[in-house]
Formats: C-alpha cells, structure tokens, sequence
C-alpha cells in the first residue's frame, strides 16, 4: 500500500514552519496514542504514521531529500535506486567507468575503505508528565550491536591478526579480462576488505561484533515534550572493521495525565465546582504541578468559565518564560439527594420561574436563538 504524503498526514502545507510540523505532530500523538486508545488498531496505525511523518519533516537534511525525491529520498531501500539521500551521481559513474575503462585510464582504483561508521539507533522513552516538566534521570536497556571483547573488533582469534588477501593481494578488487576490456570487480574472497581471517574469533565467528543489550542512564532535561529527542553521542551500533560507532536517538513520549492535558508550554484542567459556589462565588483549592492554589470564584459564574493562573504551567525546555494552567469550571449537578433535599431544590426552582428569566441568562437568550431559528425556517418555506 503506497504511504500517504508526510505533510498530508501531518496536515500542515509544504510551507509550514518547524514549529508548525511540531505543533501538528504533538495533537496527533495526543489523539492516537495508544495509552489512550487501548485495543484500537487503527488509533495506533495513525500514531505510527504520523510518527514517521514527523521523524521526517522534522530534520532539515531528511525534508530537503523528502522535499526533492518524495519517499525515496527517505527510504534507504528506494534510495539506493532513485538517489536519495547519500546519493552520489558522480560516485556512481565513476564506479561504472572505473570498473569498465579501469585499464584504459590508467589501471583503476586501489582498494576500497571497508572502515564504516554504525548506524544510529532510536528508542522511544514513555515519561509521566510530571518527569517531563521536571527532568529525571531515566535507565534504558538497549539491544545493541557492539564490538567484540574477545578479539577488539577484529574478527581474528586472539593473538592472530588479519593478513592480507592472496586473491587480490590487499588491492580489494581484482580484474577480469573480457575482449579488448580489463574488467575490475570486487574481489570475491575478502569482499572488498584487502584482508582475510584465516583463524575466526570464536566470540563473534570472525563478524568483529556481537549482540548485547545495554544498560543506560539518560537525563531527561526539564520542560522536555512529546517528539523531543535526546541525543547519546557514540551509543548506537558499533562500527564495522574499526569505524566509530553510531548515535543513539531517544524520543520522548509524554504518558496522557489523569488530570491535566499540555500545550506546548501550557497546562489545562477541568475544575468541578458545586451549584452553590458558582452560583454565590467562594474559594476553591485546585491543583498545579507545583502544589495545591486556591481559586476565586466569583459568583454567578457560569459551567465552562476558564481561568488563568500565569506561570503555571511549564518552563519548556529551550528557555523561554514558563506557560499558564487554564482552570476549566465545571458546574457540577448534585446527585442521592435526599427527599428534604429534593423539597428545598423543588422550593428553589420555583421561586426562579416566579422571578422570569432574569436569573437565567443563558436560557433567555439560547429561547431567543430557537425562536429566530423557526422564524428563519418559516420566511425560506416554499410557501412563503
């Protein structure tokens, strides 16, 4: 099944900012994360996929080649045909001719680096919000893929070495005469390598690495969200044949809160309030990350009022001034009321209807609507 383009699954422009890819990505993952969606197969195919979209658009160098080649530029299996990215016109004729006229212009290459850098890995951290706000020290276990102990990362047997290919006698390549053409090939017997290992090291059959797990300690810096990465610098796979090792990405994934829901740098939540208090105002405690404040109801406040309480939210983690926590009011219904309780409400209610609609506000106004609303449907009536 061909992939849908990154932007349309981000629903952002081609144009869009990074902080607007980052924005988009951050309410998809809201949306479809599996901690919130258990058992949902496609909530959790949509959080992959916007996932890989993000991952993309979000590095400079992966957009440009996404930008330029589409989803061949970022996948390294369509790459290696189309020119994505690593892709080196000029290297690849140059493999071409120099294989073919070798001779002709002057005998060809000698020896190809087989010395490669290993590649990144990437490991997706859950956190709780409150570690995400806050920083922690987290320890991760790995899979990896590292250099042998045993023989260094040779591939040889202890107290041996590699020595060079008699085939190609350490050139890497060997040439093959065809007519009027000396032909250059990679040599068959070392790969390319200009070396052999007659004696393999019995920890990692002569590959020079092993798998392993690992166990890291990676500190989370405060104010950290969802799609942030934190880079361990030389902790991705080992190299091959000495080469340096890769990186290790860790992504973060921030675990949905019982209580409030975050914004970038701001904080919500719903606030229940009782009958009374909205409607004779008072005070109410409610809770922020930094502890209990208490909120002033005025009264009469109506369900679904929202409050600010400035720099109650998060410091995000590249230095700006902390957010806000908007306070949602909920005005709750009483319920298990009791038949004296009931006696007073039934009194209550009734000495509302005797005042007119001068208590009740959004009433009047939402029987105005419905009143417009029928006079509009009888003016466009057909027999009118």
């Amino acid at each position: 099944m061909a992939k849908r383009d990154y932007y349309e699954v981000l629903g952002v422009a081609r144009t869009a900012t990074e902080a607007e890819i980052k924005q988009a990505y951050r309410r998809l993952a809201m949306k479809f994360h599996p901690d919130r969606n258990p058992g949902n197969a496609e909530a959790e195919a949509s959080f992959k996929e916007a996932k890989e979209a993000y991952e993309v658009l979000s590095e400079a160098g992966k957009r440009e080649a996404y930008d330029r080649f589409g989803h061949a530029g970022v996948d390294p299996a369509a790459g290696a045909g189309r020119g994505g990215p690593g892709f080196d016109p000029g290297s690849a004729f140059g493999d071409i001719f120099g294989d073919v006229f070798g001779d002709i212009f002057g005998g060809g290459r000698r020896g190809r680096s087989t010395v490669f850098r290993g590649a990144d890995l990437r490991y997706e951290l859950a956190l709780d919000l409150e570690q995400a706000v806050f920083g922690d020290t987290v320890n991760i276990t790995v899979p990896n893929i590292a250099s042998c102990d045993t023989c260094g990362g040779s591939g040889a047997k202890p107290g041996t070495s590699p020595v060079t290919c008699r085939t190609c006698e350490g050139a890497g390549q060997v040439r093959v005469a065809q007519g009027f053409f000396s032909i250059q090939q990679t040599c068959p017997a070392c790969r390319g390598s200009g070396k052999t290992i007659e004696q393999p090291c019995g920890g990692c059959q002569g590959r020079g690495r092993v798998q392993r797990s690992k166990t890291l300690a990676v500190k989370v810096p405060p104010g950290v969200d969802n799609g942030d990465r934190i880079r361990l610098t030389g902790e991705g796979e080992a190299g091959h044949n000495g080469g340096p090792p890769g990186d290790l990405y860790v992504e973060i994934a921030v675990r949905p809160h019982a209580i409030f829901e975050r914004d970038g740098a701001d904080l919500s939540c719903a606030v229940p309030v009782s009958f009374g208090a909205a409607a004779l105002g008072g005070s109410i405690t409610v809770p922020t990350l930094g502890g209990e404040v208490t909120l002033k109801i005025p009264a009469e406040t109506q369900s679904g009022k929202v409050f600010r309480l400035r720099g109650k939210g998060v410091k995000p983690v590249r230095g700006r001034e902390p957010g806000d926590l908007f306070c949602r009011v909920e005005v709750e219904t009483p319920v298990n009321l009791t038949s004296e309780q009931k006696r007073l409400l039934e009194a209550f209610n009734e000495a509302l209807t005797a005042g007119g609609d001068r208590h009740r506000p959004r009433s009047r106004s939402w029987l105005d609507g419905v009143k417009r609303f029928f006079e509009n449907m009888v003016k466009d009536s057909p027999s009118h």
